[in-house]
């Protein structure tokens, strides 16, 4: 009897694997009366250090010619004065079945609100009472870590730093004279492409303003700082001046690491781009958007 051949596509591998970064859109801060920073965008990864400083995930293993959702999550808005209707979280990102939780609010659109949980969370506002903390919002598992309180020190306001995906937001100091905002949390730096993200938004503060970091926007007095686009910062808050509005948070990012043998295909409705293969390998970044990728 003849001899069957065989089909060669069945011989094959048709899954793969990718590494990749996924950072959800930071949280915005507050403006006055009481001034917290923004939570940073959930990260993880499976390339270094994941969010709250945690062990790497592990890389996804894929299907060629198949369709996978990236969505690349905006920042919330920030807050105008003596008002919550514009501030928001973050949007969540998601590749796969991979999501990243949006970056938390801050608290402090009014005295005594703590700030809200996300992919880290945001700064807590201050209180009516001298001395007293109101606390920061909390992160989530391996994604991010706690906003820092706010506090009144000798009658000034105070705002507390948004969580970062490295380092939990500071606590408005105690030893200050006057109004000072907490600093945001750090955020990390990806082996992935070495580009820092996920830092925490600065608290406002009357006489200054909290710092910040690795994309989260600085604190104001006045003025506050937005997050970084592409870094999940979270948005700096702010404490003084009419009209007085906080930082957004800056939008996410989803970074696509695999083998060169490999070609992306990026749908519409996202915006990326692929740099040209280093050490076997193509990273594909994608800024914006919502749809599909797939490769062959």
């Amino acid at each position: 009897m003849p001899v069957l051949g065989i089909i060669a596509s069945q011989n094959y591998p048709r899954e793969f694997f990718v590494d990749y970064l996924v950072v959800a859109g930071g949280g915005g801060g507050t403006a006055q009366p009481a001034a917290g920073g923004g939570g940073a965008g959930g990260y993880r990864t499976t390339v270094g250090t994941s969010g709250a400083n945690s062990s790497a995930e592990s890389p996804l293993s894929l299907d060629l010619n198949t369709n996978y959702t990236v969505t690349v999550g905006a920042g919330g808005a920030g807050g105008v004065q003596f008002s919550t209707v514009a501030q928001a979280n973050g949007v969540d990102s998601v590749f796969a079945t991979i999501t990243s939780t949006g970056g938390g609010k801050a608290g402090g659109s009014t005295f005594n609100q703590t700030g809200f949980s996300g992919g880290s969370g945001g700064g807590g506002g201050s209180s009516q009472t001298n001395g007293v903390l109101i606390a920061g919002g909390a992160g989530t598992a391996n994604q991010g870590l706690a906003g820092g309180g706010g506090r009144r020190t000798n009658g000034y306001a105070n705002g507390g730093g948004g969580g970062g995906a490295g380092g939990a937001g500071q606590d408005a100091p105690t030893t200050a004279p006057n109004g000072v905002g907490g600093a945001g949390g750090a955020g990390l730096t990806s082996s992935i492409d070495s580009i820092a993200r996920g830092g925490g938004g600065g608290g406002g503060g009357e006489d200054l303003a909290g710092s910040a970091s690795d994309g989260g926007g600085a604190g104001g007095v006045s003025t506050a700082t937005n997050g970084t686009a592409n870094t999940g910062g979270g948005g700096g808050g702010t404490q003084l001046g009419t009209p007085n509005t906080a930082g957004a948070g800056g939008s996410g990012v989803v970074v696509l690491k695999y083998s060169a043998a490999k070609t992306i295909t990026i749908g519409a409705g996202l915006t990326g781009s692929t740099v040209a293969p280093v050490g076997g390998f193509k990273v594909t970044t994608i800024t914006q958007g919502t749809g599909n990728v797939s490769w062959a």
